[in-house]
């Protein structure tokens, strides 16, 4: 396939490209209560085809743009000609001002390592489903339905420029709905993914899933609204911390969205915890074939690196990096059950929790959160609240506790002083 695309891209004339293949098996297990109801065995092969053109602007200036276009080993040599000659046309119409495509890079098979790589898939499929079902004991709250996605993959990448190179992923991932019936039928939706073999993270996840879906069985909406410290855990932390992830890319600096600086301290006085955020790689390469490796984003506060695309590195004139999906908080100086002493709001599962990178503001409308006074802790329900990172940024505590996903690997909760709550209670 790889040669019929080479070939048509010839054919059609055109003479900058970039071909990303990946070819997927995929174990899936869809449960029904604890009782597999159905699975299925993928292999798929994919094909992506970038095709640049470069054009002359209004002003005589070179510019360059490009489309990228999904191929199929279904499709004939005819069909494949006009899919890329048809990308090649509409390239013409994104022109952006003009920059260098990625440096060429050759090498040999990255191969992942590690059990969930190495293992049969259906073994592993085996492990995590044990896994998810393991805290299932009891018949006041119960795993509704689960859905476990078990993949090994093979990338290649190849361009125009010389590109040639290659490597191997692993991921599980699913989703499953927690319910309880009584003295409320409540359900909450949860979802997951490792970038290995995780079962004791799934497990702790259900069990306290769980514990939630009892929780807000029994609920109350009589939050009065206020100023709470707010303690955030879970997806909620990564989704906040995602925050100087965007700020700090290089696309957001470059569009101005963002003013930061490198070697700025970007937390300002701080009176908490500073923060220590690193990029991770979650593979070898990109899909531009930039080489890949950790990289401090963060260190004592201040911005240690931009990241992002080749084009938006280019104009920045910082080296390309690569689009980097997880990162790695270091912080974590207080054990979880003093972080939440005293008055607070821990809030545990949001309607949709949300983090704007543009204006630093998040919030998101509670469906379980403990109210905290220091002695008693009250499950309640409903509300939402409202808060800036700007503010917060300068006092935060994080747990010692860990919490690990495909995209972060950090403390496991947070405390934040003087977030606004509006209250669902008269």
């Amino acid at each position: 396939m790889i040669e019929r695309i080479q070939n048509a891209l010839r054919q059609c004339g055109i003479s900058l490209w970039r071909i990303n293949e990946a070819v997927e098996e995929t174990a899936e297990l869809f449960f029904v209560r604890q009782k597999l109801d159905t699975r299925r065995i993928k292999d798929v092969r994919k094909y992506e085809v970038s095709v640049f053109r470069d054009v002359d602007g209004d002003g005589g200036e070179k510019r360059r743009g490009f489309t990228a276009v999904p191929l199929t080993a279904a499709m004939d040599d005819g069909q494949i000609a006009e899919e890329l000659r048809s990308a090649y046309y509409a390239a013409q119409f994104a022109a952006n001002p003009f920059y260098e495509l990625a440096d060429p890079v050759k090498g040999p098979l990255v191969e992942k390592t590690g059990s969930l790589a190495e293992k049969p898939l259906a073994e592993s499929a085996g492990i995590m489903a044990k896994a998810l079902f393991a805290p299932d004991t009891r018949g006041d709250a119960f795993v509704n339905s689960a859905e476990l996605f078990i993949s090994r993959s093979r990338h290649r990448i190849l361009s125009s420029e010389g590109t040639d190179v290659s490597y191997t992923d692993a991921q599980a991932k699913g989703e499953f709905v927690v319910q309880c019936r009584e003295p409320e039928d409540v359900e909450i939706w949860n979802q997951f993914a490792y970038d290995g073999l995780e079962p004791e993270a799934l497990s702790r996840k259900v069990e306290e899933s769980l514990a939630f879906v009892r929780d807000r069985a029994r609920a109350c909406p009589d939050l009065k609204s206020g100023t709470f410290d707010l303690v955030l855990s879970g997806d909620a932390v990564q989704e906040l911390l995602g925050y100087y992830r965007h700020r700090s890319g290089a696309q957001s600096v470059y569009a101005k969205y963002s003013t930061w600086k490198l070697g700025e301290d970007v937390q300002g006085d701080v009176q908490g915890e500073r923060l220590d955020l690193t990029l991770k790689a979650s593979a070898p390469y990109s899909t531009e074939g930039i080489p890949m490796e950790d990289l401090p984003l963060l260190r004592d506060g201040k911005l240690a690196r931009y990241h992002g695309n080749n084009r938006f590195c280019r104009y920045l004139g910082v080296e390309p990096t690569g689009a980097y999906q997880k990162f790695h908080c270091g912080n974590g100086t207080v054990p979880f059950p003093e972080l939440k002493k005293g008055p607070c709001l821990w809030v545990v599962t949001f309607s949709d929790f949300q983090m704007d990178a543009m204006s630093g503001h998040f919030g998101g409308e509670i469906r379980l959160a403990y109210l905290i006074d220091g002695v008693f802790v009250q499950p309640v329900t409903g509300g939402s609240i409202n808060g800036s990172i700007l503010d917060a940024q300068k006092n935060l505590v994080f747990s010692t506790e860990r919490y690990t996903s495909a995209e972060y690997d950090g403390p496991y909760a947070v405390r934040l002083p003087g977030v606004r709550v509006a209250g669902a209670g008269k």
